[in-house]
């Protein structure tokens, strides 16, 4: 992986004919565990952003962290990352240039369900099979995205955001604190058949609530629905006296000019039939000129006789054309013969027309003829079962309401046993991996508390996360009962539980280290190489015993710009002695310190031996 200043353009994709995913092996290296590959952010390139001018950073596997001193920008390649998947725009980040733009490569397997959305937006993959995203911010706050070529709404690339990126930091500590979020984090742990179980409880629950206001908005609206329902039957009846066809208007119309202008269509239609086959009821004397079909046949006969091929083929054609002309003139005999200036009838087309056109201007929208009245006809019909507020059909939604209930009822019940069931093993989990977060004594738990009397959009359970921070501590809501810097390991631990089952592919730590170090610092390092087994990680960390967990090590460095007396900051990946050194930076805050350097090879052999362990 490298690190390298650009200005290059982001290349530009080949658009296909229709967006697949690509082949998995061509885009997203194994999982180290032996799992099934999630995908990767490739290259991340960020423009005018903070205090970075214009750098692209080629992202590998594994664990990325991203180090440096206090200012010099670190937090920005968090930003850029928040940013390029849809996160609020702030054009006080925005540099003095004007715009900032943050682009990025995404690698995903085939069956990534990023595809079929991506595609619906219009979106391409590139010539390589990856996913381009593109984010430009100007310094009046607007905002533009792109996303495999194509400019779309930020709404679009934040949507897919929810599946591939995780971004966890000290705001996203508040996050964990609200019931809410800890209800989800229960219910994600309980496993794909609970979800299963939930998704159902929710489709009852809002049948039950969109019956029950039925019902209730029936009751007690009943007499300005009966008064709507009477407008509609009436026009029902209308439309029913008149009973209008599909089409019918269109065809009225050409019978009524038909109609009207018979003598002069007989005459036309005549004059083009004697045209073609003559006078065939001698009523027209014998001064004709020659008719069409006796000029072919005439030709015909004159060609017949040869040998010659070419002559043989045109006569051939010219028999054809006399069937073709004789056929037309045939027609049109047809049509004079049914053409009828008949008044009566004219008068009879015209009412019809008359009573169509008076629905069209009453229940149809302009320019919607007949067809406008049909679909009023529908509508209503459908609305007029929403309207009938007679005994009968109150009572059938009353026992659909019940029938709706009963069903939120048992499927409540079965949610929140399956919430009780995870609730131990869940805490157990988290416990243990804060046992390794030099949280030994803190003790984790859920307290669920059910009202099937009341049951909510989410089921019947309010749901708290609780720890107790040493022994003989009584169990506080997490967000109470920790300081920050164990609510950043509470959040890590609950991270590395789920691991197994996220299918986030991108996860970011920004800073969630802070007020941590010692032995807890070397484990929450061991923890995240632990999560980018099977997820790419990019941590901003101010630990050495972090960054040494690393497969990848970048550093922001801060220098000043004597030209236009501004910082600039460049991010360079290290490793070697180069890496040495800047552990060495981190623990003692002198690079060349030969103890600073002898503690940070020691870090990294210390790092390499527990990844081999596990």
């Amino acid at each position: 992986m490298a690190a390298r200043t650009t200005t290059r353009e982001t290349r530009r994709a080949a658009r296909p004919a229709e967006m697949t995913g690509p082949a998995a092996t061509d885009v997203a290296p194994a999982a180290a565990d032996g799992g099934t590959p999630l995908g990767r952010l490739t290259e991340l390139r960020i423009r005018g952003l903070g205090a970075i001018d214009d750098v692209t950073l080629e992202l590998g596997d594994g664990l990325t962290v991203v180090t440096g001193e206090t200012g010099a920008g670190k937090t920005m390649v968090v930003t850029g990352l928040t940013l390029l998947f849809g996160g609020r725009a702030d054009p006080g980040r925005v540099r003095a240039n004007g715009r900032a733009g943050v682009e990025g490569r995404l690698a995903l397997p085939a069956d990534s369900p990023v595809w079929e959305r991506a595609a619906e937006a219009g979106a391409d993959p590139d010539d390589d099979g990856t996913l381009i995203l593109a984010r430009t911010v100007s310094a009046e706050g607007r905002s533009r995205a792109h996303l495999g070529g194509r400019s779309v709404p930020v709404g679009v690339v934040a949507e897919l955001a929810e599946g591939l990126l995780a971004v966890h930091g000290q705001s996203d500590q508040l996050r964990l604190s609200r019931p809410a979020e800890q209800r989800r984090a229960l219910d994600r742990y309980a496993g794909a058949p609970h979800l299963a179980l939930l998704d159902r409880y929710r489709e009852a629950h809002a049948r039950w609530r969109q019956l029950a206001g039925d019902l209730d908005r029936r009751r007690g609206q009943a007499r300005e629905l009966a008064q709507a329902a009477d407008v509609l039957r009436h026009g029902l009846e209308e439309i029913g006296a008149v009973a209008p066809q599909p089409g019918e208007d269109e065809e009225l119309d050409t019978q009524a000019r038909r109609l009207s202008d018979a003598d002069a269509l007989r005459a036309a239609a005549d004059e083009a039939r004697v045209a073609l086959a003559g006078d065939v009821t001698g009523d027209l004397g014998e001064d004709l000129p020659q008719d069409a079909v006796a000029a072919l046949a005439i030709a015909e006969r004159a060609l017949a006789g040869s040998d010659d091929p070419t002559l043989v083929m045109l006569a051939q054609d010219l028999t054809d054309a006399v069937a073709v002309v004789s056929d037309v003139a045939g027609q049109l005999a047809t049509y004079v013969a049914d053409l009828d200036a008949d008044p009566a009838r004219l008068a009879e087309v015209l009412d019809r027309r008359a009573a169509i056109t008076a629905l069209v201007r009453k229940y149809a929208d302009v320019g919607e003829g007949v067809a406008g009245v049909l679909g009023w006809a529908e509508d209503a019909r459908r609305r007029l079962d929403e309207l009938d507020v007679s005994d009968e059909a109150l009572e059938a939604l009353e026992a659909a309401r019940d029938a709706a209930r009963a069903e939120v009822d048992d499927l409540g019940a079965q949610v929140s046993a399956g919430r009780r069931a995870a609730a131990d093993g869940f805490a157990a989990e988290v416990g243990a991996e804060l046992a390794g977060l030099a949280m030994r004594s803190a003790r984790v738990s859920f307290s669920i508390d059910s009202d099937p009397a009341a049951p909510g959009a989410e089921g019947i359970d309010e749901v708290a996360l609780l720890m107790a921070a040493h022994p003989g501590a009584p169990p506080r809501p997490v967000h109470k009962g920790a300081s920050g810097g164990e609510l950043s390991r509470v959040m890590l631990a609950i991270e590395v539980v789920f691991a197994g089952a996220d299918p986030v592919p991108v996860m970011v730590f920004d800073e969630v280290d802070a007020g941590v170090g010692g032995q807890a610092a070397g484990e929450i390092g061991r923890r995240l190489a632990r999560l980018a087994r099977r997820h790419q990680v990019v941590v901003v960390t101010h630990l050495a015993q972090v960054a040494a967990f690393a497969d990848t090590h970048l550093v922001v460095d801060k220098s000043p710009d004597t030209g236009a007396g501004v910082t600039a900051t460049d991010i360079r990946a290290v490793d070697g002695e180069d890496r040495v050194r800047e552990l060495a930076r981190m623990l003692s805050g002198l690079a060349d310190s030969d103890t600073g350097q002898a503690h940070a090879r020691e870090l990294l052999a210390v790092a390499a031996t527990a990844r081999r362990v596990g």
